[in-house]
């Protein structure tokens, strides 16, 4: 899209190198801080705009860092998931569109809280469109679920469409604007190569189409009676043949098969006065 690539060209001077590292090394230390120093309250750290208007500036940079879980073990999980996935992105994207990306979810995300200042966000769904990304741009990619059982990634993402719909329709407004932010955020780098897809999609169908409706129409425009000239496609119901007295390959309907004059390959003059 020529407008990201003018925005790209803007921030290029500012992109972070190794933004993944520096996210999940943050989300890992706040853990460290919050679930066993107590140097911090998850409560204040989380953003809540109605705070962050009375002073507390902090909630908008503490909640990028909040950690996606405060269990050690699925912490560990989910953090290698986001370097996993992020390290990834910034690896296909370049480090520019990168800081891109998750700069437009984070925008669209503290902007949209904002509408409901008395409900608490967090980072989740700005990891959610992170997610989504990756699936969509290697959808064959395998995760092991529960260690075990190896899934397609497409089969998650598709998953987390289902629950984002459903968040969308039963939830709160403050879930219904984080779930828009992070589709907004995906739409965005992505409507693009998804419209062109469906436009080659529907080309290709349209091309499949005409190639089966072509294929099915020639072997019964073939059927056609020699003396009366009927077709297999104005009376699907007729029974054609073939006559073998007739030199040549020649059909007929069931009313003319065996009262027709038999069609004689024309004479050679010089070799039948020979013979």
């Amino acid at each position: 899209m020529s407008w990201l690539n003018r925005i790209e060209r803007r921030l290029e001077p500012f992109a972070i190198p190794h933004l993944t590292l520096i996210i999940v090394a943050g989300q890992l230390l706040m853990l460290v801080a919050i679930r066993f120093l107590g140097i911090f309250a998850w409560e204040d750290c989380v953003l809540m705009p109605a705070a962050v208007l009375r002073g507390e500036w902090w909630r908008l940079i503490t909640f990028a860092f909040f950690p996606p879980t405060f269990s050690p073990f699925w912490a560990a999980f989910a953090l290698y998931m986001i370097y996993l996935f992020g390290s990834a992105l910034e690896h296909y994207w370049g480090e520019v569109r990168f800081n891109l990306f998750l700069l437009c979810g984070y925008v669209l995300t503290v902007g949209l809280a904002f509408i409901t200042p008395n409900a608490i966000a967090t980072n989740i769904f700005i990891s959610g469109s992170l997610f989504l990304a990756f699936a969509y741009l290697n959808p064959e990619f395998e995760i092991m679920v529960f260690f075990i059982l190896p899934v397609k990634i497409k089969w998650l993402a598709l998953i987390t469409w289902i629950g984002y719909a459903f968040t969308f329709f039963t939830g709160g407004l403050s879930a219904k604007l984080m779930v828009v932010a992070s589709v907004g955020n995906f739409l965005i780098f992505f409507s693009g190569d998804l419209a062109r897809r469906i436009r080659s999609g529907r080309r290709r169908m349209a091309t499949q189409a005409d190639r089966i409706a072509q294929q099915s129409d020639t072997p019964m425009m073939r059927n056609r009676c020699h003396v009366c000239g009927k077709t297999s496609q104005t009376h699907p119901q007729e029974d054609f043949r073939y006559c073998s007295k007739c030199e040549g390959e020649y059909c007929y309907c069931s009313e003319h098969i065996r009262n027709h004059e038999h069609v004689r390959a024309p004479k050679t003059p010089g070799r039948d006065e020979k013979e």
